[in-house]
């Protein structure tokens, strides 16, 4: 039983790779590459899932099932290792884990999006990054403080909430202001990046920009 990751470089899907490797599911890795003028999927993806996009995975344990969306997909892994990764026991620490699940591409990651997209238009999108850095720096703030609280973001323990925070993270220090000024952040993500799973998936996955 293999679940096949169909990996799009520089993109959300990295995290599926570090999950499975933390996790030590078997896994195999489809790779595509980028459209190097627009910057989009192939339209091979859209063979896998309608929508086109990556992360998707395949379980040839579950009859073939396709899975996309980050957040389904990561909570889908944590069923299938029967929790790990998973909310901790403690109320507190659960709500919290489910909080930053479900933050990390619902409000952190529009306006890092929106910075990166409105930063290709000549002259107006340079103006307009500037009014929403902002809102960028809103988050960033958040983040630091909860980070100074707890080494990890459900807790004492890595979930698959900090999965789930670190491209919003990654990005941020590559186009969105996160630098030596939260330090607290920044030693989280250099936490992340040592683990030896995030590395194990790094190299398997091949090319990526944010780490």
């Amino acid at each position: 039983m293999t679940i096949i990751v169909h990996h799009l470089e520089n993109s959300r899907s990295q995290r599926i790779l570090w999950m499975l490797e933390e996790l030590a599911l078997p896994y195999e890795i489809k790779r595509y590459e980028r459209n190097p003028e627009t910057m989009l999927a192939p339209p091979e993806l859209k063979r896998i899932h309608p929508l086109g996009k990556s992360p998707v995975i395949e379980d040839s344990g579950s009859d073939g099932r396709v899975i996309a969306e980050t957040g389904a997909i990561v909570e889908y892994l944590v069923d299938k290792a029967d929790g790990k990764l998973g909310a901790p026991a403690n109320r507190d620490a659960a709500l919290r884990y489910r909080f930053w699940l479900h933050y990390a591409e619902g409000s952190m990651m529009p306006p890092l999006l929106l910075k990166l997209v409105l930063g290709r238009i000549p002259l107006f999108g340079k103006r307009a990054t500037r009014r929403i850095q902002p809102m960028i720096d809103v988050h960033l703030d958040y983040v630091e403080r909860e980070l100074a609280q707890r080494p990890w973001f459900a807790g004492d323990e890595m979930t698959a909430a900090d999965i789930m925070m670190s491209f919003p993270l990654e990005a941020a220090r590559s186009r969105g202001g996160l630098d030596g000024s939260r330090p607290h952040t920044i030693a989280w993500l250099d936490k992340v990046h040592a683990r030896p799973a995030y590395q194990a998936g790094l190299a398997k996955g091949g090319p990526y920009a944010y780490a």
